[in-house]
């Protein structure tokens, strides 16, 4: 019979070996930096399809969901602005609109610039759903990095974090 300090040993050593298989997945990408990228590009694609995953929230699509939180961060903003964010067509964003319109997460009022415009809001039911989703994101991500790092490994999560995040600081160099 398998006791459970015998379970918990055999889970940290495969854990243990998996996070070695990490470190030589990424250090044998050290002379193919492009193959290191897609690597890279995956391994984000899989948090963000995680992340996108957990707006279902209250039955709202990843899309319903994306809106609200850019919203939610960036204020008020055009159909056509929106759409561009999320790389959408104008119907697309106008389907996702109407859903959350029908919904009470939003409100529509015209573009004091331009008459022809409407600005989309976040109604204080939006606010509460945005935070409801950002929140339930960040749980889950505090949550899967205490419980399945270290804290040298979290550290190491937080410096690469850093180094990308000064990739894309609007100053840098390097442009899209």
């Amino acid at each position: 019979m398998i006791t459970e300090s015998t379970a918990v040993r055999t889970a940290k050593v495969v854990n243990e070996k998996e996070a070695m298989d990490d470190l030589r997945t990424a250090d044998e990408f050290a002379d193919r930096p492009r193959e290191g990228s897609l690597h890279n590009a995956h391994v984000f694609g899989r948090l963000r399809r995680r992340l996108r995953a957990l707006a279902l929230v209250d039955d709202l699509s990843p899309s319903q969901a994306a809106v609200l939180t850019r919203l939610h961060k960036e204020g008020p903003s055009s159909t056509s602005v929106l759409a561009r964010a999320e790389a959408v067509s104008h119907q697309a964003i106008g389907a996702i609109l109407a859903v959350l319109d029908n919904r009470g997460f939003i409100h529509r009022s015209p573009d004091p610039t331009d008459g022809r415009r409407q600005l989309i809001s976040l109604t204080d039911a939006g606010v509460v759903q945005a935070e409801d989703t950002i929140g339930a994101r960040e749980e889950w991500l505090a949550r899967v990095l205490q419980d399945g790092l270290t804290e040298d490994e979290r550290r190491a999560v937080r410096h690469a974090m850093a180094l990308l995040d000064r990739i894309f600081e609007p100053d840098s160099a390097i442009t899209d």
